[in-house]
């Protein structure tokens, strides 16, 4: 009889909170959004998280949600999942599975479904009534693509950093 621990995180909690984790690093003040890739053999391919490309100073452009379209966020910053998409070295993404804070939109649906991830398990949907998430909805239906909602399990993991 094994007597190994009961109460490990099972792949889901532990993915999802990889996303989570990453989601952390942005510094968008009003949506912080992570992304993880996984490969069909539960290994962590790549991340990322909502912020501008490399060079981009967050410093110096708009974080604002509003007003004229050259002074906000929108032009700029790169989602979660296309950042993961990108910052991915290694080859193929066919066949992986990508977890993500929040529903994609039209924009990074068309990455996901063009880099060949199989599987989008998602934990808030939050704009789900709106025309771009509808597409995504309608994109990854078309494409074969996996949704999934992510169960919340509730647990409280506790990190000290």
């Amino acid at each position: 009889m094994s007597d190994k621990r009961k109460d490990y995180l099972s792949w889901d909690e532990y993915f999802m909170g990889v996303a989570m984790l990453a989601g952390m690093r942005s510094k968008d003040p009003n949506t912080q959004v992570g992304a993880c890739i996984v490969s069909r053999n539960n290994r962590i391919l790549s991340m990322g998280y909502n912020g501008f490309p490399n060079g981009v100073s967050d410093d110096e452009f708009p974080w604002r949600r509003d007003g004229d379209p050259l002074e906000n966020k929108y032009f700029y910053s790169t989602h979660s999942e296309l950042n993961a998409i990108l910052n991915y070295r290694g080859g193929s993404l066919e066949g992986a599975k990508l977890y993500v804070t929040l529903f994609p939109c039209n924009e990074c649906a068309k990455a996901i479904i063009q880099a060949g991830i199989r599987t989008v398990i998602y934990d808030s949907d939050k704009y789900s009534d709106q025309p771009a998430f509808i597409a995504s909805r309608r994109m990854f239906e078309a494409a074969g693509v996996e949704l999934r909602h992510y169960c919340r399990s509730n647990r409280t993991v506790t990190i000290s950093l």
